[in-house]
């Protein structure tokens, strides 16, 4: 191995990332266009995000319990998962004809995600050891931000139809495809050879104070992202009452551009200063922009500008330090297996807050509706001051 394959396989295994993750918000990024076609509801519009995060978990948990990341090439995984998603998303404006159709579709497209998102965790730290692990980690999920985003920027910047950015996101999906299948490849690091048939791992892990750890530092995590994610466009537009172009730009400067920066950062930390320490830092920044939320809902544009890039570099920024984080405490072994249940526990998660937010919304206006996610950053970071004095003994 050169250090000159490593990047280049950073370079690629992030880009299909970016790629693949671009058919997450897909629909979420053109609910207006949605309501209009199909006259849903309120609860509706949560579904079609939140039936994504519960086919993530059932493809995880079907992920895991036949350990497919670590009995078959994770590369041919990425790439025959990110194929299902792609026709998945592209289903609904071509063949779904309303409400239950969809959410149908959307459930699809997070079961095949499952095989991309942590199947390029166990790539990316395949290539790297300990040390800049971190940083790789970092990238990596930058890159799924910045995916996550993408349809953001493709409903402010274009003139395109809802059917339009679905299609848009598919066809990139396709691209996620054919970038794994081509070029992406395992590197030398983690365990040699396939693993045997091992479905019990994904639970004996939290047998271990450190995976039982650095795992309860990534769900209070999860308890804020996705809800965060979700809800953002209707904080600011509620906010500000901007156009939905405005809304859309500012929600991709948020969560792409900052989300991007904080990855990067965090990343670095965490191989300068320790895992724990870099996650912690990242889990009181972000608890303290759920607190502060109220402060600048209505307030001037720098403020609120300034609170929400801020918040979406930190809220996104110690993700990559906890999967860093497990791919060291876990068994090299079923590292895929680790990972795949970590996500899976943590995207279930997000199923209760992406309802919850909207419900206390409802009850006391959009102003407090992010308080409700601020205990989680709280576990969270307890949880990392744990795991520190623990690997420091």
């Amino acid at each position: 191995m050169t250090s000159s394959n490593r990047y280049v396989q950073l370079g690629l295994i992030a880009a299909m990332q970016v790629l693949a993750m671009a058919m997450w918000f897909s629909a979420s990024a053109v609910v207006p266009g949605l309501r209009a076609a199909w006259h849903i509801s309120d609860l509706q519009a949560v579904w079609l995000t939140a039936s994504v995060q519960v086919g993530f978990v059932l493809g995880a948990v079907t992920s895991a319990a036949l350990n497919l990341p670590d009995r078959f090439p994770p590369q041919r995984v990425a790439a025959l998962s990110a194929l299902g998603a792609a026709a998945a998303t592209a289903a609904v404006p071509l063949l779904a004809d309303g409400f239950w159709p969809a959410v149908l579709c959307r459930l699809c497209t997070g079961f095949f995600l499952a095989g991309v998102y942590p199947v390029g965790m166990k790539l990316m730290a395949s290539w790297f050891g300990s040390t800049g692990r971190g940083l790789a980690l970092g990238v990596l999920i930058g890159a799924l931000t910045a995916g996550s985003a993408l349809p953001h920027l493709i409903n402010g910047l274009g003139t395109l139809a809802w059917q339009g950015v679905l299609l848009t996101a598919a066809a990139i999906g396709v691209a996620a495809a054919v970038l794994a299948a081509a070029l992406v490849r395992p590197g030398p690091h983690l365990s040699g050879g396939a693993a045997h048939h091992r479905p019990r791992y994904a639970l004996e892990m939290f047998r271990e104070r450190g995976p039982r750890l650095a795992n309860l530092g990534y769900f209070g995590h999860m308890w804020e992202l996705y809800a965060l994610w979700t809800w953002l466009p209707a904080f600011v537009g509620a906010s500000t009452g901007s156009a939905q172009s405005t809304v859309g730009l500012l929600s991709f400067a948020a969560i792409g551009i900052a989300g991007v920066v904080g990855c990067l950062l965090a990343g670095w930390g965490a191989d300068r200063f320790g895992r724990a320490p870099a996650a912690g830092a990242a889990l009181v920044v972000s608890g303290a922009c759920c607190v502060l939320s109220p402060l600048v809902f209505g307030a001037s544009w720098p403020l609120l500008v300034g609170l929400l890039l801020v918040w979406g570099a930190a809220v996104i920024a110690d993700s990559g330090v906890f999967s860093t984080a497990l791919s060291e405490v876990a068994d090299a072994r079923y590292i895929g297996t680790a990972l795949t249940a970590q996500t899976a526990i943590g995207f279930l998660i997000t199923v209760v807050t992406i309802n919850l937010v909207p419900v206390i919304a409802g009850l006391t206006g959009w102003r407090y509706a992010f308080l409700v996610l601020a205990p989680g950053p709280l576990l969270g970071a307890l949880a990392m001051r744990a795991l520190g004095s623990r690997r420091a003994r």
